[in-house]
């Protein structure tokens, strides 16, 4: 909730605890359309006489982004459809016992279970992104990733990952036949501002240009190489907290993919390998981020926006498959097409 500084009122909760003394207290999402009625006197008598509430009123918020609770009840999943086996433990003990190894060459077999997983991820993104509008809300897109999910026979990906409680982290993974796909992309919501338009363009052109170089025998350290002076051109920065991974029939895995330049990631590509390249692009030159008290959410250091596009991809003998491509690929076929010049080691 946020402080009026220029009226007073009473608290309007109709059970408030407290004899409904003067309060400055006002839900912002109410305020700003234009709801009466929202003048609270603290977070509890807000969480009691409104439904829901700020569950770390004390935390030192970014930006305007807050969390709303309480959060809905976790979805299940019907028993036919297979589980991952952090499932039910929201321990994923595969990845720990991988870590640390090369990463795997997937069999032809392999390949096309990560391209079925792959087109269903695709299907789930696109119809979800043809629901967003001003007003909905995560937890309804939630729902609506979690239904198409399960309606493909897959399992969300996310849910009970590590102990996450939801289906989706607002980018969509399924494991289909027990092999994952993971893509991502950022969509404007309404009429956005020019700043906004830009860092999802730009975010954008550093995921294309980062494809670009992919073949057999690139280094994984040039990705960062391809992908930070399209950010800093256009007045952005690059996340250096998350990175891109291997992913195949473990959620993540090697290599490790870091997104900006002078990385230290080990390794070349070869085909056979899948992984993702995922960066996360802020405006400005701060590329530091902040995390919640929920230990899930991370936003950026200043609050100033986000952006992120994220590809499956898989390494072929003569440059790379997209797994993931939708139509934002559709035009540039030579996205899957190996550059003939050698990436540079330096």
């Amino acid at each position: 909730m946020s402080s009026s500084t220029d009226k007073v009122v009473l608290c309007q909760s109709s059970s408030c605890p407290n004899g409904n003394p003067p309060s400055r207290l006002e839900c912002p999402t109410c305020n700003k359309l234009g709801i009466r009625g929202s003048f609270f006197c603290g977070q509890e008598c807000f969480k009691a006489g409104y439904g829901v509430y700020n569950p770390f009123p004390n935390f030192q918020y970014s930006g305007t982004l807050h969390p709303w609770y309480p959060l809905s009840p976790k979805r299940t999943v019907p028993e036919h459809i297979p589980r991952p086996e952090y499932a039910a433990t929201g321990k994923p003990l595969a990845e720990l016992k991988q870590a640390g190894q090369p990463p795997r060459i997937l069999a032809p077999e392999e390949q096309e279970k990560m391209r079925t997983a792959c087109r269903l991820g695709r299907e789930v993104l696109d119809l979800t992104a043809a629901a967003i509008r001003p007003g909905i809300t995560t937890d309804e897109l939630d729902e609506i990733v979690h239904n198409a999910t399960i309606e493909r026979n897959s399992y969300p990906s996310p849910l009970n990952y590590r102990g996450y409680p939801k289906s989706v982290c607002t980018l969509i993974v399924l494991s289909y036949a027990g092999y994952h796909a993971d893509l991502n992309e950022t969509y404007p919501v309404g009429k956005i501002d020019d700043e906004s338009a830009k860092l999802i363009r730009t975010t954008r052109e550093c995921l294309d240009a980062a494809i670009k170089i992919c073949k057999p025998g690139a280094l994984f350290r040039d990705l960062g190489k391809a992908i930070e002076p399209v950010a800093k051109a256009n007045g952005c920065s690059v996340v250096r907290t998350y990175t891109g991974h291997g992913v195949n029939d473990l959620f993540h895995t090697t290599p490790n993919i870091p997104h900006y330049a002078k990385n230290k990631a080990v390794g070349a590509m070869k085909a056979g390998m899948v992984f993702t390249i995922e960066p996360m692009i802020n405006l400005g030159p701060s590329w530091g981020d902040l995390h919640w008290p929920d230990n899930w959410t991370a936003t950026t250091i200043d609050g100033k926006r986000s952006a992120q596009f994220e590809d499956t991809l898989l390494v072929t003998e003569t440059g790379v498959e997209i797994l993931t491509a939708g139509a934002r690929h559709a035009a540039s076929p030579t996205a899957t097409d190996a550059a003939p010049e050698s990436s540079s080691s330096s």
